[in-house]
Protein backbone atom coordinates (compact mmCIF):
# COMPACT_ATOMS: atom_id res chain seq x y z
CA UNK A 1 0.00 0.00 0.00
CA UNK A 2 1.38 3.41 -0.94
CA UNK A 3 0.46 6.25 1.46
CA UNK A 4 -3.08 4.95 1.88
CA UNK A 5 -5.62 7.56 2.96
CA UNK A 6 -9.31 7.82 3.69
CA UNK A 7 -9.95 8.63 0.02
CA UNK A 8 -8.88 5.06 -0.84
CA UNK A 9 -11.81 3.52 1.06
CA UNK A 10 -13.98 1.56 -1.38
CA UNK A 11 -17.71 2.21 -1.62
CA UNK A 12 -19.34 0.85 1.55
CA UNK A 13 -22.95 1.13 0.39
CA UNK A 14 -25.02 -1.79 1.67
CA UNK A 15 -22.54 -2.70 4.42
CA UNK A 16 -23.31 -2.55 8.14
CA UNK A 17 -20.44 -1.78 10.50
CA UNK A 18 -20.43 -1.68 14.30
CA UNK A 19 -17.77 0.59 15.85
CA UNK A 20 -17.29 0.49 19.61
CA UNK A 21 -16.31 3.67 21.41
CA UNK A 22 -17.53 5.79 18.52
CA UNK A 23 -18.39 8.94 20.48
CA UNK A 24 -14.87 10.42 20.29
CA UNK A 25 -11.33 10.00 19.01
CA UNK A 26 -10.47 7.13 16.69
CA UNK A 27 -13.94 5.61 16.89
CA UNK A 28 -15.64 8.83 15.90
CA UNK A 29 -13.28 9.35 12.97
CA UNK A 30 -13.77 5.74 11.87
CA UNK A 31 -17.55 6.08 12.02
CA UNK A 32 -17.47 9.36 10.11
CA UNK A 33 -15.25 7.98 7.33
CA UNK A 34 -17.30 4.82 6.92
CA UNK A 35 -20.57 6.78 6.84
CA UNK A 36 -19.08 9.14 4.26
CA UNK A 37 -18.46 6.13 2.02
CA UNK A 38 -22.01 4.81 2.33
CA UNK A 39 -21.91 2.36 5.24
CA UNK A 40 -24.64 1.97 7.82
CA UNK A 41 -22.75 2.56 11.07
CA UNK A 42 -23.80 1.36 14.50
CA UNK A 43 -21.98 3.62 16.96
CA UNK A 44 -21.59 2.52 20.57
CA UNK A 45 -21.10 4.87 23.51
CA UNK A 46 -21.45 4.56 27.28
CA UNK A 47 -23.08 7.98 27.68
CA UNK A 48 -26.22 8.82 25.71
CA UNK A 49 -25.55 12.57 25.63
CA UNK A 50 -22.03 12.09 24.25
CA UNK A 51 -23.30 9.51 21.79
CA UNK A 52 -26.03 11.85 20.47
CA UNK A 53 -23.49 14.66 20.18
CA UNK A 54 -21.20 12.39 18.16
CA UNK A 55 -24.01 11.49 15.77
CA UNK A 56 -24.81 15.18 15.32
CA UNK A 57 -21.12 15.87 14.65
CA UNK A 58 -20.94 13.20 11.95
CA UNK A 59 -24.15 14.39 10.34
CA UNK A 60 -22.70 17.89 10.32
CA UNK A 61 -20.21 16.72 7.69
CA UNK A 62 -22.07 13.72 6.21
CA UNK A 63 -25.64 14.91 5.81
CA UNK A 64 -27.20 11.61 4.74
CA UNK A 65 -25.18 9.48 7.19
CA UNK A 66 -26.98 6.25 8.16
CA UNK A 67 -26.19 6.05 11.87
CA UNK A 68 -27.60 4.32 14.93
CA UNK A 69 -26.55 4.82 18.53
CA UNK A 70 -26.12 1.78 20.79
CA UNK A 71 -25.57 2.45 24.49
CA UNK A 72 -22.93 -0.01 25.67
CA UNK A 73 -20.62 -0.33 28.65
CA UNK A 74 -18.03 -2.86 27.50
CA UNK A 75 -16.74 -3.34 31.04
CA UNK A 76 -20.10 -4.85 32.03
CA UNK A 77 -20.52 -8.29 30.46
CA UNK A 78 -24.26 -8.24 31.17
CA UNK A 79 -24.53 -5.04 29.13
CA UNK A 80 -22.49 -6.58 26.30
CA UNK A 81 -24.91 -9.50 26.15
CA UNK A 82 -27.92 -7.14 26.25
CA UNK A 83 -26.68 -5.16 23.26
CA UNK A 84 -25.67 -8.25 21.28
CA UNK A 85 -29.03 -9.91 21.90
CA UNK A 86 -30.81 -6.79 20.61
CA UNK A 87 -29.10 -6.73 17.24
CA UNK A 88 -30.75 -8.20 14.16
CA UNK A 89 -29.58 -8.96 10.66
CA UNK A 90 -26.14 -9.56 9.18
CA UNK A 91 -23.09 -7.60 10.33
CA UNK A 92 -20.36 -6.97 7.78
CA UNK A 93 -17.66 -5.48 10.00
CA UNK A 94 -17.04 -5.28 13.73
CA UNK A 95 -14.46 -2.70 14.81
CA UNK A 96 -13.36 -3.39 18.38
CA UNK A 97 -12.09 0.13 19.00
CA UNK A 98 -13.23 1.30 22.45
CA UNK A 99 -10.82 1.46 25.35
CA UNK A 100 -9.79 2.94 28.66
CA UNK A 101 -6.20 3.89 29.46
CA UNK A 102 -4.21 3.92 32.71
CA UNK A 103 -6.90 4.73 35.29
CA UNK A 104 -6.43 4.09 39.00
CA UNK A 105 -7.18 0.48 39.84
CA UNK A 106 -10.88 -0.33 39.75
CA UNK A 107 -13.01 -3.37 39.00
CA UNK A 108 -15.82 -4.08 36.57
CA UNK A 109 -19.28 -5.17 37.74
CA UNK A 110 -18.10 -8.78 37.34
CA UNK A 111 -14.93 -8.13 39.37
CA UNK A 112 -12.38 -7.88 36.55
CA UNK A 113 -9.71 -5.16 36.37
CA UNK A 114 -11.26 -2.30 34.41
CA UNK A 115 -8.74 -2.07 31.54
CA UNK A 116 -8.70 -5.83 30.94
CA UNK A 117 -12.49 -5.91 31.23
CA UNK A 118 -13.12 -3.07 28.79
CA UNK A 119 -10.30 -3.42 26.30
CA UNK A 120 -10.20 -7.21 26.06
CA UNK A 121 -12.97 -9.17 27.78
CA UNK A 122 -15.79 -6.93 26.58
CA UNK A 123 -14.59 -7.11 22.99
CA UNK A 124 -13.95 -10.86 23.22
CA UNK A 125 -17.51 -11.39 24.44
CA UNK A 126 -19.05 -9.01 21.92
CA UNK A 127 -17.23 -10.70 19.04
CA UNK A 128 -18.35 -14.15 20.15
CA UNK A 129 -21.94 -13.07 20.63
CA UNK A 130 -22.03 -11.40 17.20
CA UNK A 131 -20.18 -14.14 15.34
CA UNK A 132 -23.39 -15.53 13.90
CA UNK A 133 -24.18 -12.07 12.44
CA UNK A 134 -20.76 -11.97 10.80
CA UNK A 135 -21.24 -15.53 9.50
CA UNK A 136 -24.60 -14.51 8.02
CA UNK A 137 -22.96 -11.64 6.15
CA UNK A 138 -20.15 -13.89 4.96
CA UNK A 139 -22.59 -16.56 3.78
CA UNK A 140 -24.43 -13.89 1.80
CA UNK A 141 -21.19 -13.10 -0.05
CA UNK A 142 -20.01 -10.14 2.01
CA UNK A 143 -16.38 -9.48 2.89
CA UNK A 144 -16.93 -9.84 6.64
CA UNK A 145 -14.22 -8.69 9.03
CA UNK A 146 -13.32 -8.19 12.67
CA UNK A 147 -10.81 -5.43 13.43
CA UNK A 148 -9.38 -5.27 16.95
CA UNK A 149 -7.53 -2.09 17.88
CA UNK A 150 -4.36 -2.45 19.92
CA UNK A 151 -1.45 -0.08 20.63
CA UNK A 152 2.32 0.13 20.41
CA UNK A 153 2.11 -0.25 24.17
CA UNK A 154 1.35 -3.93 23.66
CA UNK A 155 5.12 -4.41 23.25
CA UNK A 156 6.06 -4.56 26.97
CA UNK A 157 2.79 -6.31 27.79
CA UNK A 158 2.21 -9.78 29.18
CA UNK A 159 -0.77 -11.55 30.69
CA UNK A 160 -0.54 -11.57 34.49
CA UNK A 161 -2.22 -14.94 34.83
CA UNK A 162 -1.37 -15.04 38.54
CA UNK A 163 -2.78 -11.54 39.22
CA UNK A 164 -5.18 -10.50 36.47
CA UNK A 165 -6.92 -7.90 38.63
CA UNK A 166 -3.72 -6.30 39.94
CA UNK A 167 -4.69 -7.04 43.51
CA UNK A 168 -1.10 -7.79 44.51
CA UNK A 169 0.72 -5.16 42.46
CA UNK A 170 -1.27 -2.94 40.13
CA UNK A 171 0.42 -0.58 37.68
CA UNK A 172 -1.80 1.58 35.45
CA UNK A 173 0.74 1.37 32.63
CA UNK A 174 1.50 -2.32 33.08
CA UNK A 175 -2.14 -3.36 33.12
CA UNK A 176 -2.88 -1.15 30.10
CA UNK A 177 -0.08 -2.94 28.25
CA UNK A 178 -1.58 -6.25 29.40
CA UNK A 179 -4.93 -5.35 27.82
CA UNK A 180 -3.35 -4.21 24.55
CA UNK A 181 -1.17 -7.34 24.43
CA UNK A 182 -4.36 -9.36 24.92
CA UNK A 183 -5.92 -7.54 21.95
CA UNK A 184 -3.13 -8.79 19.68
CA UNK A 185 -3.23 -12.35 21.03
CA UNK A 186 -7.01 -12.42 20.54
CA UNK A 187 -7.14 -10.88 17.07
CA UNK A 188 -4.48 -13.20 15.64
CA UNK A 189 -5.90 -16.31 17.35
CA UNK A 190 -9.37 -15.44 16.07
CA UNK A 191 -8.05 -15.44 12.53
CA UNK A 192 -6.32 -18.79 13.06
CA UNK A 193 -9.57 -20.30 14.32
CA UNK A 194 -11.60 -18.81 11.47
CA UNK A 195 -9.15 -20.33 8.99
CA UNK A 196 -9.38 -23.69 10.77
CA UNK A 197 -13.17 -23.50 10.43
CA UNK A 198 -12.91 -22.76 6.70
CA UNK A 199 -14.51 -19.34 7.20
CA UNK A 200 -13.89 -16.43 4.86
CA UNK A 201 -14.27 -13.91 7.72
CA UNK A 202 -11.03 -11.99 8.26
CA UNK A 203 -9.68 -10.98 11.66
CA UNK A 204 -7.09 -8.21 11.70
CA UNK A 205 -5.38 -6.16 14.39
CA UNK A 206 -4.57 -2.46 13.98
CA UNK A 207 -2.92 0.27 15.99
CA UNK A 208 -3.03 4.05 15.46
CA UNK A 209 0.52 4.95 16.45
CA UNK A 210 0.55 7.99 18.69
CA UNK A 211 -2.74 9.73 17.98
CA UNK A 212 -4.14 12.63 20.01
CA UNK A 213 -7.42 11.56 21.59
CA UNK A 214 -9.21 11.95 24.92
CA UNK A 215 -7.96 8.48 25.86
CA UNK A 216 -4.60 9.84 27.03
CA UNK A 217 -6.12 12.39 29.41
CA UNK A 218 -9.40 10.83 30.58
CA UNK A 219 -7.83 7.87 32.39
CA UNK A 220 -4.35 8.78 33.68
CA UNK A 221 -3.91 10.86 36.80
CA UNK A 222 -1.14 12.99 38.30
CA UNK A 223 2.12 13.47 36.42
CA UNK A 224 1.18 10.90 33.76
CA UNK A 225 -1.91 12.91 32.84
CA UNK A 226 0.24 16.04 32.43
CA UNK A 227 2.84 14.21 30.34
CA UNK A 228 0.15 12.76 28.09
CA UNK A 229 -1.39 16.18 27.56
CA UNK A 230 1.97 17.60 26.48
CA UNK A 231 2.63 14.62 24.23
CA UNK A 232 -0.72 15.07 22.52
CA UNK A 233 0.17 18.66 21.66
CA UNK A 234 3.79 18.14 20.65
CA UNK A 235 4.25 14.61 19.30
CA UNK A 236 0.95 13.06 18.31
CA UNK A 237 -0.72 12.87 14.94
CA UNK A 238 -4.42 13.69 14.69
CA UNK A 239 -7.18 11.22 15.51
CA UNK A 240 -8.19 11.37 11.85
CA UNK A 241 -4.70 10.21 10.82
CA UNK A 242 -4.59 7.61 13.58
CA UNK A 243 -7.87 6.08 12.39
CA UNK A 244 -6.34 5.21 9.02
CA UNK A 245 -4.96 1.90 10.29
CA UNK A 246 -8.31 0.53 11.46
CA UNK A 247 -10.07 1.94 8.38
CA UNK A 248 -7.59 0.20 6.08
CA UNK A 249 -8.04 -3.04 8.02
CA UNK A 250 -11.83 -2.71 7.87
CA UNK A 251 -12.23 -1.82 4.21
CA UNK A 252 -9.30 -2.36 1.86
CA UNK A 253 -9.65 -5.44 -0.37
CA UNK A 254 -5.91 -6.15 -0.05
CA UNK A 255 -5.97 -6.30 3.78
CA UNK A 256 -5.28 -9.89 4.79
CA UNK A 257 -6.60 -11.68 7.84
CA UNK A 258 -4.05 -12.44 10.53
CA UNK A 259 -2.09 -9.25 9.92
CA UNK A 260 -1.22 -6.30 12.14
CA UNK A 261 -1.66 -2.84 10.62
CA UNK A 262 0.11 0.29 11.89
CA UNK A 263 1.63 3.59 10.71
CA UNK A 264 4.68 3.50 8.43
CA UNK A 265 6.62 6.33 10.14
CA UNK A 266 9.51 6.22 12.57
CA UNK A 267 8.72 3.95 15.50
CA UNK A 268 5.25 3.38 14.00
CA UNK A 269 4.16 6.55 15.79
CA UNK A 270 2.63 8.31 12.81
CA UNK A 271 2.14 7.99 9.09
CA UNK A 272 0.13 5.86 6.69
CA UNK A 273 -1.00 2.27 7.26
CA UNK A 274 1.15 -0.71 6.42
CA UNK A 275 1.57 -4.30 7.61
CA UNK A 276 3.78 -4.31 10.71
CA UNK A 277 4.94 -6.99 13.12
CA UNK A 278 3.79 -7.14 16.72
CA UNK A 279 6.25 -8.02 19.45
CA UNK A 280 7.24 -11.65 18.94
CA UNK A 281 5.57 -12.87 22.16
CA UNK A 282 2.21 -11.70 20.80
CA UNK A 283 2.48 -14.28 18.01
CA UNK A 284 2.82 -17.20 20.43
CA UNK A 285 -0.09 -19.58 19.67
CA UNK A 286 0.24 -21.32 23.03
CA UNK A 287 -0.19 -18.07 24.97
CA UNK A 288 -3.04 -17.09 22.67
CA UNK A 289 -4.76 -20.42 23.27
CA UNK A 290 -4.34 -20.06 27.02
CA UNK A 291 -5.80 -16.54 26.98
CA UNK A 292 -8.67 -17.68 24.72
CA UNK A 293 -9.67 -20.48 27.08
CA UNK A 294 -9.41 -18.17 30.09
CA UNK A 295 -11.49 -15.50 28.31
CA UNK A 296 -14.22 -18.02 27.53
CA UNK A 297 -14.25 -19.01 31.20
CA UNK A 298 -14.37 -15.41 32.48
CA UNK A 299 -17.01 -14.18 30.03
CA UNK A 300 -19.13 -17.30 29.66
CA UNK A 301 -19.00 -16.75 25.88
CA UNK A 302 -17.89 -19.73 23.81
CA UNK A 303 -17.11 -19.38 20.12
CA UNK A 304 -18.35 -22.05 17.73
CA UNK A 305 -14.88 -22.34 16.23
CA UNK A 306 -12.29 -25.13 16.39
CA UNK A 307 -8.94 -24.56 18.00
CA UNK A 308 -6.30 -23.78 15.40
Amino acid sequence: MSRWTESDIPDQTGRTVLVTGANSGLGLETARALAAHGARVLMTARDEGKGRAAIDQVRGTVRDADLELLLLDLADLDDVRRVADGLEGPLDVLVNNAGVMMPPRSLSPQGHELQFATNHLGHFALTGLLLDRLVAASNAGADARVVTVSSTMHRPGRIHYDDLTGERGYSPTGWYSQSKFANVLFGLELDRRLRAAGSSIRSLVAHPGYAATKLQTSGPTGIMKSLMAVGNRVMAQSAEAGARSELYAATDPAAQGGTFIGPDGLGQNRGHPKVVRPVGRAEDPDDARRLWELSEELTGVHFDLPAA
